[in-house]
């Protein structure tokens, strides 16, 4: 495929382009949240379970009161799958109510969010764990990856929405700062994507940090008017305000239309989140470049 031809090529002339598979093979596995049917989602233990399929370790982001960058999807404790300090359960709301962003780190830790059974992944492995700092997950998953002889390469996703500035955050540029200080500090900048739905935080992201990969996801709900595939693809562009390295949609948006022409402008194609092998492998065979998955193990099931 040229376009992936053209961004290897990019990559071996100096340009810090995907932490992808695009380096490795032609397809990018990636686990969601590390895998989270299959382990506690956004946890050390997961995105080393990642490792141990040889995917992209995929993850999210928030900030906490005292404004350290953790590895975390949502903004409060989910009461699906998280315990109080006192390993009791929540409702919803009281869930909704327990904000990382009023909260500092020490008193995150202590909040169990692996032990309790999560009905919607059956299959997940249960454990005591808790939200990791960023920082320690990065510095754990480089010991591990070393030890197991793999490259590492990251999905990491800044959570932000003009709605949640000031509340689920300081500031987004100070946030956006925040996380990517830990993932420049830590020199993993040349095998990270950085993603986000929110353009203004990748707008940020690529003025300051031009060389790191922007991947720019959109959901169903994002979908423009029907239109000849190539208008689309311009229409994203125009709506970022520059060419993304990879275009991540809601699978269910994914035809085969949509990937020529994105690949005509030299765009990857990752979508998310597609969890059975039937819609894993109708994606593939599409001709995407890679995909995110709650089941890293799937993969081997792909053709």
């Amino acid at each position: 495929m040229n376009s992936i031809k053209s961004l290897f090529l990019v990559t071996i002339s100096g340009i810090l382009f995907s932490a992808c598979s695009v380096t490795r093979h032609t397809f990018d596995a990636q686990a969601h949240r590390g895998g989270r049917g299959l382990m506690p989602e956004n946890t050390i233990a997961s995105e080393k379970n990642a490792i141990n399929y040889s995917c992209t370790m995929e993850m999210d982001l928030q900030m906490t009161k005292d404004k350290k960058v953790v590895v975390s999807h949502d903004a409060y404790m989910n009461a699906l799958f998280c315990l109080t300090p006192e390993g009791d359960t929540m409702s919803r709301k009281d869930g909704y109510s327990r904000l990382i962003f009023d909260m500092p780190y020490d008193s995150l830790t202590k909040y169990d969010c692996g032990s309790k059974p999560y009905p919607a992944f059956p299959q997940q492995k249960r454990m005591y764990i808790t939200k990791p700092l960023l920082s320690v997950l990065i510095d754990s998953v480089e010991a591990y990856g070393k030890r197991k002889h793999h490259i590492n390469h990251y999905n990491i996703e800044i959570k932000s929405n003009l709605d949640w500035d000031g509340k689920h955050y300081t500031n987004l540029q100070e946030y956006v700062d925040s996380a990517m200080a830990v993932i420049m500090r830590k020199g993993i900048a040349p095998r990270t994507m950085v993603q986000s739905f929110d353009v203004r935080a990748l707008r940020m992201v690529h003025k300051k940090w031009p060389k790191v990969t922007i991947s720019y996801l959109v959901g169903a709900k994002d979908k423009k008017p029907a239109s000849p595939a190539d208008r689309d693809v311009q229409g994203y562009i125009d709506e970022l305000g520059f060419k993304p390295d990879v275009w991540s949609p809601e699978y269910v948006l994914v035809t085969s239309a949509l990937v020529k022409a994105f690949h005509k402008k030299h765009i990857l194609v990752i979508p998310w989140t597609p969890d059975t092998v039937e819609e894993m492998q109708k994606l593939k065979d599409m001709g995407v470049d890679g995909e995110i998955t709650d089941y890293p193990n799937y993969y081997a099931e792909l053709k």
